[in-house]
């Protein structure tokens, strides 16, 4: 694929202009807003008196967790950019200027874990092993390899999969699954206050991420006859070892007593009702037109910021 040479004008001095109204537009007023906490200044202080406190399988149990959130940041940062350029290549500005708050918030997950990782855990050594082979299936080939094979084939199709990957399955399904899970345990033991606010505030951008991605797969459905097909193929491709990198990961722990209380069967509820949500809002927009697409992902935003103002976010 050859990128434009020269562009013909700017959309915004144009008679388009911006269309504020937008989906991605709305998104990323939303980013300004809630989106620009700094990881650098959360209080650690107390974390460290907590983190000496932990047994030796607790310890584990928050290092495995925390390696494998570092890394899922790490490789959604990393892999995220030829999504952003095919959609630019299209000239869809509006969802370019949302997707730089994206990939700015995926940075900051980076720093935030690493930080507590480094001034906290001490974990300076390599925490690869952690990485399970469901894991290292689903964050080491298919992410990387369904958002690269973008770089050459910029087809609906393609994005389909790029998107079900990395906004549905990583994001949509893992991440939420972790976060909820570890956010439920840190809060029900009253421990790692500073970790918990940061994954209050990461779990709040990721809505938003997930929130473009359910918009942004609507979108490409809509623009293929075989969009359907390709989107659901690819969801239950992934599904699988989504659902295995959870199974994996409590390999490692007597069910019974386990760390703080957590238990194997609350997280693949969640992972399951979490894919079943996806596909619930997908099949509902089946059908619709563009406009009617954008009409019923506003009522959505609508409806997060109505529920957000009856529950404040915790910082």
């Amino acid at each position: 694929m050859t990128a434009p040479t020269a562009r013909d004008g700017y959309a915004t001095i144009s008679g388009r202009g911006l269309d504020w109204e937008s989906v991605p537009m709305r998104l990323f007023q939303k980013a300004k807003k809630l989106g620009t906490w700094d990881p650098q200044a959360l209080d650690f202080s107390s974390d460290a008196a907590d983190w000496t406190g932990f047994d030796d399988t607790e310890h584990d149990f928050l290092l495995r967790t925390l390696a494998l959130f570092q890394a899922g940041e790490e490789g959604v940062t990393r892999d995220l950019l030829p999504l952003i350029m095919a959609v630019a290549d299209e000239g869809r500005l509006e969802e370019e200027i949302y997707l730089t708050s994206f990939l700015w918030e995926e940075a900051k997950h980076v720093e935030f874990f690493r930080r507590w990782l480094d001034e906290i855990a001490m974990a300076h050594g390599d925490l690869a092993h952690f990485m399970s082979p469901s894991y290292r299936q689903l964050f080491l080939v298919e992410l990387p390899a369904s958002l690269n094979a973008l770089k050459t084939d910029r087809s609906v199709e393609a994005q389909i999969k790029a998107s079900v990957t990395y906004n549905m399955i990583i994001e949509g399904v893992l991440a939420e699954t972790g976060y909820h899970g570890f956010r439920q345990s840190l809060e029900s033991n009253h421990k790692l206050s500073g970790l918990l606010d940061g994954i209050r505030l990461i779990s709040r951008d990721e809505s938003r991420h997930i929130r473009y991605g359910v918009f942004l797969l609507n979108r490409l459905i809509n623009q293929s006859p075989d969009g359907w097909e390709v989107m659901n193929q690819r969801m239950n491709e992934l599904l699988g070892p989504a659902l295995r990198v959870v199974s994996e990961f409590w390999e490692h722990y007597d069910e019974d007593h386990a760390p703080f209380g957590q238990r194997l069967e609350t997280y693949l509820d969640f992972a399951s009702t979490q894919f079943d949500k996806r596909m619930k809002v997908l099949e509902r927009d089946r059908g619709k037109s563009i406009d009617e697409i954008v009409k019923a992902a506003v009522a959505d935003l609508t409806e997060d910021e109505m529920a957000a103002a009856l529950v404040p976010a915790k910082t």
